[in-house]
């Protein structure tokens, strides 16, 4: 088979599987069989594949018209500049995510010790060391399996993160205190996640997701606890659900964090809500 046949077949299987972006796709996955790139694609179209790459790519194809996404078919993607392994024990890193690093980075004094709650495949920790290797960075999931992961991209990127098993801050010595937390936990209602597209409700994994009936519960117990974990004047930053700027500031409220805002994401929606701890830590 030729490999302009090749994608051609796999973008019409796609587009009969109703994957939106059928074309992109067939060739996202064909280059990553192949390595052939676009260029010696448009180049040589007349090129044969030897029957190893077909079935391969094939393979690929039937798993991608399932709507397997293609990170976790590849077992990798980018997210702020750097790869990242993933698999079906982790979120895929979404670019939105990338507001609530920027803002973290931006607000993050020199030497300041950071703790990534719920931290799945480590994305926010990884590349908050990697662009600020002054700071200490402890990164807790409830997920072994997510773990694992995160440690492996850790490894691959080159950075120093601790990582420790825990229920939010159950396994956290109460004595160490952080300059900032973060999170972007599972955030998910109920019925929302019974709408959700196949991609993501069938294949990743439902404990980073879904958070009771409200998308609320993991954020109640989160924002309560953090206090107790920062240093005076420590920042806590979680993403929220586009519709949860409100009840999060207000939990941030009830919880005595001051100088409130909500930031927004590249398409404009509120994404980020960051509250400062004015008190001093008991």
């Amino acid at each position: 088979m030729k490999i302009k046949e090749a994608v051609s077949h796999g973008t019409e299987l796609l587009e009969k599987a109703g994957i939106c972006e059928a074309k992109i796709d067939a060739f996202l996955l064909f280059e990553a069989v192949t390595g052939i790139s676009r260029a010696e694609f448009f180049l040589n179209p007349e090129k044969e594949l030897s029957p190893e790459l077909i079935e391969k790519y094939n393979e690929f194809i039937k798993r991608r018209s399932l709507h397997e996404p293609c990170q976790y078919i590849l077992g990798s993607c980018w997210f702020y500049g750097l790869e990242f392994s993933v698999n079906e024990n982790v979120l895929i890193p979404r670019q939105d995510t990338e507001v609530l690093v920027e803002e973290a980075l931006n607000c993050v004094p020199e030497n300041a010790s950071v703790l990534d709650l719920c931290t799945g495949s480590g994305a926010i920790a990884v590349a908050m060391k990697a662009a600020r290797p002054d700071l200490t960075v402890l990164a807790v999931d409830l997920s072994e399996a997510a773990l694992n992961v995160a440690k492996q991209n850790a490894e691959q990127n080159g950075v120093d993160v601790r990582f420790l098993r825990s229920d939010l801050f159950a396994a956290i010595d109460p004595s160490e205190k952080f300059d900032l937390i973060v999170s972007n936990p599972p955030y998910i209602s109920n019925t929302e996640y019974e709408f959700l597209m196949p991609e993501v409700k069938e294949f990743e994994p439902p404990l980073a997701l879904v958070a009771g009936e409200e998308g609320l519960d993991i954020y109640r117990r989160l924002v309560a606890e953090a206090p107790e974990h920062l240093k005076e004047n420590g920042v806590l930053l979680v993403e929220i659900g586009c519709s949860q700027g409100g009840p999060v500031s207000e939990l941030f409220r009830e919880a005595g964090f001051r100088n409130l805002k909500v930031l927004k994401d590249l398409a404009g929606l509120d994404r980020v809500v960051f509250g400062r701890c004015v008190l001093v830590s008991q």
